[in-house]
């Protein structure tokens, strides 16, 4: 039996009235009075039960829902309507449940279908858009190709481009009767042109001649050149100490200026504004602003602050002290509103203000102190202070400030032992208790804290401390306090710790230091990790820092771990060599080489060390034992005869450098024989050593060299040219052989062949700034000038970054007025140059302007301490502006640094005549050969 109800059984359907099927409109009974009425209408209807379906929630039906407005000019005929829109053909048919779940079954079908299509639908699109832009290009993608061909126009080709103009004639009459207006001419223009050719003397009030042109003068009209090169030099002048600031050695390279953001903040902090220093106008606009404030959320105490505070600026500190009480009645629980309501009152009332602060706030701290230091009397100090410790007893500050207030350490003691019992998690006043004790006590009291507070590494610092203090370094307090704090998880930071050691350093706990570092320097860190460059980076921040204790032992434990490292050997040496003692550098080097035995360096760091302290002996010992470490090594050969060299003794020398010729045969140890034997004045035997080793060695170009200048101090030109010919040809990439070649012959007066030498020079090796210097030279020297300076501007466009050049260019071939403004543009393109910045000082010390000429000489000097012609040019400048202590001290500074190079330094130091000088007499010489 099918489980369908019968017709009369089923529910009716949505949307049924009963009788409207059959028309049926209304009914009367008896009792009506008059005769049947009308029923409602058919629009009527519909307007009901789409009403009716809204109050239900339910979309309205189709067959009785309210008709839509068509709009008025809608041409929509029914002939054009679709045929499958089913609104006409069903246009009064019911829309019930399962047409709504066909339409729904429908759609997902439709949804499904074009996911399905979605892909090649996607693909056919994208066809058919590349397909039409393709066909119909835009005009930024036909001009593609040209802007990217835009990059490779030069600036001179953007130069000659010509400007827009009106190439079609259009409008060109018109625009050129604008240009030709008319005006008239004032009285005065006139007036002006007729006297400016009279010279009328006239007699003014105060009796002085003058002409009829001081009407010019008196209205600004003339023109004051010395004031605009005034204005002119002192914005140069802003602008180099600008440079000058951002061009420093600790500058971030590329930048112009730098700004200290602490300074700045710190300058900031210290400005203070007066009454009268404010502009009035800006009171006026603040003020409103404010009262807004304070209006618009009375319970604001910054607000009302901040009104008290724009008071004061103004001067009306009356007013500003009632706006500070009206905010305190409004934020009575505002700690900072009472402290500047304190602040602005005299002492009388403001111990009134903060006795009523304190009656609403008694656990505030910063009032109780602030109420203490309203009060003169010591005792009555004491007596807020034990208040305030009934009051808030858990807090620090008051206990400190009621010790400190204490004058018998007895009594302080005392007070400090009910604070630890008080406060028993605060390590301040462990510390401050355990200072006060006697040693032994201080022991029980810092394990008392110890215990108290055992994730604190104050306190283990604190014992480590104080053993040193004692005396007792056997016990390793350090390395317990490791162990405590690893299991405690509270282990500092490797910095951290670094930073403690150096704290410890700086108040004398030496030992204490070298302990934090020994315990806690490899903390943390694998032996994957770079341990090497880390510690010798926290080394050398610690000496950077003046740290030289914690530097040291950094280095000491990288040595226990790198023990054959032989950089970290040579940073320690050099940390001894310059803040350390001699014997501490002495027992460091040996057990370096000990360690490194076939490091010559450091082998050669000790004897020399040895035979400048005077101990011969010593030193010879130490290159004996070098020697049998490293027998063919050229280093320690040459040391050795250095060694002999200055001690006069010249056989042993010489049979030294036999047999360094024969064991290490190398080309230096040759070239150092040839220039030993003309140190002697033995010019046949050098020139016989040099065609020696010439037939070895016909790629050295210093052996050329030598060979030309042996020749060429004989005075034999024809043999130094061929020389200085074979050995530019054997080695074209030397430039000093270039340069000795072309000096030759412009000393023997070929300027034209020393200029054709240069010109083959510079062909060889294009990008060197010495040639095109050396060339601009001769044509300066040649007096001429124009050829010198456009050398110059070709050698700048090659070497735009070489400070050489710039030198040059700006010392000698601009014109005083304007070799400010050149190095100033040099100094933009330049990047940290010594020698451009010796010769800013130079102009500085032109103009006398002394205090800058030494800041740039001092800059050079750190820029590049191995250049001795900038030591040279400093000191020359000291002996005539300096003091006998900073000359000293140059001098010092220059011996310790050893320059080697530099163009006067090398010519004055490579002279035979000079080789057993000392570094101070080079210095001298060189100062004397200054131009």
């Amino acid at each position: 039996m099918s489980g369908r109800k019968d017709f009369l059984s089923q529910p009716a359907p949505e949307n049924y009235v009963a009788g409207l099927g059959r028309g049926a409109t209304g009914f009367t009974t008896r009792s009506d009075l008059g005769p049947a009425r009308e029923g409602p209408s058919e629009e009527q209807m519909k307007e009901l039960l789409a009403k009716r379906a809204q109050q239900l929630g339910a979309a309205p039906p189709t067959a009785y829902g309210a008709p839509e407005k068509k709009e008025e000019n809608d041409d929509d005929d029914e002939r054009f309507q679709d045929p499958e829109n089913e609104v006409g053909l069903f246009a009064n048919g019911a829309y019930d449940r399962d047409d709504d779940e066909a339409d729904r079954i429908y759609q997902e079908v439709d949804e499904k279908m074009d996911r399905r299509r979605k892909i090649r639908r996607e693909a056919r699109e994208r066809q058919e858009r590349e397909d039409y832009e393709r066909n119909n290009p835009k005009i930024q993608q036909q001009f593609a190709d040209l802007k990217r061909s835009l990059a490779s126009v030069s600036d001179e080709d953007w130069a000659n481009i010509p400007e827009v103009g009106d190439l079609t004639g259009k409008n060109r009459r018109t625009k050129q009767n604008l240009r030709q207006r008319f005006y008239a001419v004032p009285d005065s223009v006139i007036a002006g042109a007729r006297n400016s050719t009279q010279f009328d003397t006239s007699v003014q009030d105060d009796g002085a001649a003058t002409n009829g042109s001081s009407a010019d003068n008196a209205d600004g009209t003339m023109t004051n050149f010395a004031e605009i090169g005034a204005a002119r030099d002192k914005v140069l002048r802003v602008r180099l100490d600008q440079a000058a600031q951002g061009s420093g050695t600790d500058s971030t390279a590329g930048s112009a200026t730098n700004i200290d953001p602490k300074g700045y903040l710190t300058s900031l902090s210290k400005t203070e504004l007066k009454a009268g220093e404010v502009e009035v106008g800006d009171i006026k606009r603040v003020r409103p602003l404010l009262e807004s404030v304070i209006k618009t959320n009375p319970k604001h105490a910054p607000g009302w602050i901040a009104a008290a505070l724009l008071e004061e600026v103004a001067g009306k500190i009356v007013a500003a002290r009632n706006v500070i009480a009206r905010g305190c009645e409004y934020c009575p629980k505002s700690e900072d509103a009472w402290l500047e309501n304190i602040r602005l009152n005299d002492n009388h009332n403001a111990k009134i203000i903060a006795a009523n602060a304190l009656k609403i706030n008694d656990r505030s701290t910063r009032l109780w102190i602030e109420a203490m230091r309203l009060e003169s009397d010591p005792r009555a100090k004491k007596r807020v202070l034990r208040r305030a410790i009934d009051n808030i007893p858990q807090s620090v500050a008051i206990w400190k400030e009621a010790v400190n207030l204490e004058e018998d350490p007895a009594d302080a003691k005392l007070l400090l032992a009910k604070a630890t019992e008080m406060i028993p998690l605060s390590v301040e006043l462990w510390l401050a208790l355990a200072r006060l004790e006697t040693p032994e006590n201080a022991q029980k009291v810092l394990n008392k804290a110890r215990m108290a507070v055992p994730t604190s590494y104050e306190v283990w610092i604190a014992a480590a401390r104080l053993q040193e203090q004692i005396g007792n370094g056997k016990v390793n307090v350090m390395k317990r306090a490791v162990q405590s704090l690893a299991q405690e998880s509270a282990m500092l930071k490797r910095e951290e710790w670094i930073t403690q050691a150096e704290k410890c350093e700086e108040e004398g706990s030496i030992l204490t230091c070298a302990a934090i570092i020994r315990e806690t320097l490899g903390y943390g860190l694998d032996e994957d990790d770079d341990r090497k460059e880390i510690w010798m980076e926290d080394a050398k921040a610690s000496i950077g820092r003046g740290r030289y204790e914690t530097a040291r032992a950094i280095y000491a434990y990288a040595l226990r771990v790198f023990v054959n490292k032989k950089s970290i050997w040579l940073a320690a040496a050099d940390l001894e060599k310059n803040h350390g003692t001699k014997e501490a550098l002495w027992q460091l080097l040996e057990k370096a080489v000990e360690a490194c035995p076939q490091s010559e360096v450091l082998w050669m760091m000790l004897a020399k060390e040895k035979w400048q302290s005077g101990e011969m002996t010593e030193a010879r010992r130490v290159l004996a034992l070098a020697f049998k470490q490293n027998p063919n090594n050229e280093d320690i050969w040459l040391a050795a005869v250095k060694l002999e060299a200055d001690n006069q003794q010249i056989d042993q020398a010489r049979e030294l450098l036999h047999a360094a010729r024969e064991e290490a045969g190398t080309d230096r140890v040759w070239i150092k024989s040839v220039a030993f034997e003309r140190q002697l004045g033995d010019d046949d035997a050098a020139l016989d050593l040099v065609n020696q080793a010439l037939q070895i060695y016909p790629k050295a170009d210093k052996l050329w060299m030598l060979k030309g200048q042996i020749y060429e101090a004989a005075n034999k030109l024809p043999q130094a040219r061929e020389a200085y010919s074979t050995g530019t040809r054997a080695c074209p990439k030397s430039v000093p052989l270039w340069l000795l070649a072309s000096r030759l012959e412009e000393h023997s007066g070929a300027v034209v062949k020393a200029r054709s030498v240069l010109d083959r020079a510079r062909l060889a090796v294009p990008k060197s700034a010495q040639l095109w210097t050396e060339s601009v030279r001769i044509e300066r020297r040649a007096n001429n000038i124009a050829q010198a300076k456009n050398l110059m501007a070709k050698a700048l466009q090659e070497l735009p970054t070489s400070g050489l050049l710039w030198s040059e260019s700006i010392w000698h071939l601009e014109p005083r007025t304007q070799r400010k403004s050149r190095s100033l543009e040099a100094i933009k393109k330049v990047d940290n140059d010594p020698i451009l910045f010796v010769t800013v000082a130079r102009i500085f010390w032109q103009e006398r302007r002394l205090e800058k000429a030494a800041t740039w000489f001092e800059k050079a000097v750190l820029l590049d301490a191995d250049l001795g012609d900038t030591w040279a040019w400093y000191y020359k400048f000291l002996v005539q502006h300096g003091t006998d202590e900073k000359r000293e001290d140059v001098v010092s500074k220059c011996v310790l640094n050893e320059p080697k190079h530099g163009e006067v330094w090398q010519s004055v130091a490579k002279n035979p005549r000079n080789a057993s000088k000392l570094t101070e007499e080079i210095l001298k010489l060189v100062v004397a050969k200054l131009e």
